[in-house]
């Protein structure tokens, strides 16, 4: 269980928005998320949107926020935060933080992105080390993927069966490309009623996690919002379930279908 809050904090940063001069989250946006392992209710994670300034410049801070609860925290605690600072116009990240305190296996990163030199320096701090990387075209951090895309990317454009693609940063890992393939639409039922979403399934690595490289799947709420709606994951051992559970600041309407 020790990657079920960074497979959540990964997956849910793919919703994605028609493309538009003007944001479609603002601050105060709240998205909360419930994960099931198995029968277990085994944690809990949240995103919330706030403005904060990076040397005198607006920029939107999200806090991504994750915990064990109840029976699963006496077998495993899970205690992990993400932040992501990113630029109000165009989605560049300035800053990511990465705390994270999983059963006793901890990270402390902080990653500062350079767009005008190209370079983001990582400093973990935990092992009092840094890294210099080159930036590439695009880039994203963890977070800052999700509200990017939100903004940056056309529905209409989607293809069925084709990927999505963007270049991601947020460990000593260095860059990796990330798809996400487009398999449809599809109407799920949800604490909240039915909703129209958008199906993707993120393209992963197989082996000692994921059963094989489709073993992710995701929904995405077909209306202005776009916000991740639910989460299944295959596992070597098992699988896990995120739904959204919680919501508030949403620019637009939430759509719930009617029966």
């Amino acid at each position: 269980m020790r990657l079920l809050l960074t497979i959540l904090f990964l997956t849910i940063s793919f919703g994605l928005n028609a493309q538009s001069n003007e944001s479609v989250f603002e601050p105060g946006e709240w998205l909360k998320f419930r994960m099931h392992y198995g029968w277990l209710n085994a944690s809990y994670a949240t995103l919330q949107v706030k403005s904060a300034k990076i040397e005198g410049k607006e920029v939107y801070h999200v806090v991504g926020r994750g915990k064990t609860t109840g029976f699963a925290s006496i077998f495993f605690k899970v205690d992990d935060t993400y932040e992501s600072y990113f630029d109000k116009q165009d989605g560049k990240p300035y800053r990511f933080v990465r705390k994270i305190d999983e059963g006793g296996y901890k990270k402390d990163v902080e990653i500062n992105f350079d767009h005008k030199r190209d370079k983001a320096i990582l400093n973990d701090k935990k092992n009092k080390k840094k890294i210099n990387f080159a930036l590439q075209d695009s880039i994203q951090d963890l977070i800052s993927a999700f509200y990017y895309l939100r903004n940056n990317y056309e529905p209409e454009d989607l293809v069925k069966g084709e990927a999505i693609k963007l270049k991601l940063l947020y460990d000593d890992d260095g860059i990796f490309d990330f798809q996400l393939k487009y398999l449809g639409n599809e109407t799920i039922k949800t604490k909240y009623g039915k909703v129209e979403c958008y199906k993707f399934r993120p393209l992963v690595q197989s082996g000692r996690v994921f059963k094989e490289k489709e073993s992710l799947t995701l929904w995405v709420s077909k209306d202005e919002n776009r916000i991740p709606i639910r989460i299944k994951a295959d596992l070597a051992v098992g699988s896990i379930k995120a739904d959204l559970d919680g919501y508030n600041g949403l620019k637009y309407q939430f759509k719930i279908l009617m029966d």
